[in-house]
């Protein structure tokens, strides 16, 4: 598994937070999926078959833009 760390942008508090998690739990692949709005951040582990435009496309779905999505 790979570490992977998302940039958000437009989230303001909590539920938005929630609202994305939510979206990003759907992706196959993605596991242990944390958001923190403070950092305006989003951390998962997955597999190889998650690409970066699987990511931008879930968050995207919740209204918010993953300016950034960098694996480790």
């Amino acid at each position: 598994m790979k570490k992977v760390t998302i940039l958000i942008k437009g989230m303001h508090c909590a539920s938005c937070a929630a609202n994305i998690e939510k979206s990003l739990s759907k992706v196959k692949g993605l596991k242990n999926i944390r958001v923190a709005f403070l950092m305006k951040k989003g951390y998962a582990d997955c597999d190889d078959t998650v690409t970066a435009e699987d990511i931008k496309i879930a968050v995207k779905k919740t209204g918010y833009e993953a300016t950034e999505v960098a694996f480790a």
